[in-house]
């Protein structure tokens, strides 16, 4: 993990001192935010983003073991004004700005859902292989000024496993408006019984197939959290971006005997090219 964000460090110095004046002559982005990609150019019509990006991160929800993952990124984009409609891979949504200070966002994403061989060492054997869902993400975000510099944000992701909320704050650095720069956000998570045991619950049969105590717990207070976003454009095409999380799990989830962990972690880094 050392070598990863060390790796991450000196890109993003690198990226900060290359090509500098590249993002002032970008067009306005959407909402000049880093955390969420825009390749439209402030132009309307089509636009598209296709890259890959390196993770370490987690097996799955509450785990210690840790692990490289390559996954693909970017988006298919349509501007209309102030309206973006997108298809990134497992998420297909629509994006507003209202006001200057008021940004919805309402998406159909999937969870892939757990599976045994997540765990490297075993740790999930007897609790079969879960199933991918639709879940409906709904978003708003609110700027205390029309240059975002400061934002509120509220979230809720409901589906049949249940339903989980975040409330948060951010701030961005950098004068640009074409959504490069850097961006730091923290928030509180809240989940309801059936979120909470989809991922940390253990039912009479996962306990009898595992060896682990039956645990049944209820909705509240899930975690709070760190996050930070970057985005540079090295060039009129190519775009670096990176991203480290930081969660730490209320004292009921770190009860649970699938948490063996207290926290969970991930860090990346990617690149994208815009067409």
């Amino acid at each position: 993990m050392k070598k990863v964000t060390g790796l991450l460090l000196v890109m993003i110095m690198h990226g900060s001192l290359y090509h500098a004046a590249i993002a002032q002559d970008e067009k306005t982005a959407l909402v000049p935010l880093p955390s969420l990609d825009d390749f439209t150019r402030g132009e309307d019509g089509w636009s598209f983003g296709l890259g890959l990006g390196v993770e370490y991160e987690s097996g799955y929800e509450g785990s210690d073991e840790y692990g490289f993952e390559v996954d693909p990124a970017g988006a298919a984009q349509w501007r209309s004004g102030d309206n973006i409609f997108y298809w990134a891979g497992e998420a297909l949504g629509w994006r507003g700005l209202r006001s200057e200070k008021w940004l919805f966002d309402a998406a159909i994403g999937f969870d892939e859902g757990r599976e045994e061989s997540d765990s490297d060492e075993g740790y999930l054997d007897g609790f079969g292989e879960g199933e991918e869902g639709a879940e409906l993400v709904l978003q708003a975000r609110r700027a205390f000024d029309a240059d975002w510099r400061y934002w509120l944000d509220g979230r809720v992701v409901t589906g049949e496993d249940g339903s989980l909320g975040l409330f948060g704050v951010g701030r961005r650095f950098g004068e640009q408006q074409d959504g490069t720069g850097h961006e730091i956000a923290i928030a509180v998570v809240f989940h309801d019984s059936d979120y909470a045991n989809k991922d940390f619950g253990i039912s009479a049969e996962e306990s009898a197939a595992s060896g682990l105590d039956e645990t049944n717990l209820s909705g509240g207070f899930r975690s709070f959290g760190f996050n930070y976003n970057y985005r540079h454009n090295i060039d009129d095409n190519w775009q670096i971006f990176g991203e480290a999380v930081y969660e730490r799990y209320s004292s009921d989830i770190q009860d649970s005997p699938i948490a063996r962990s207290k926290y969970e972690a991930e860090v990346g880094i990617g690149f994208i090219y815009r067409f």
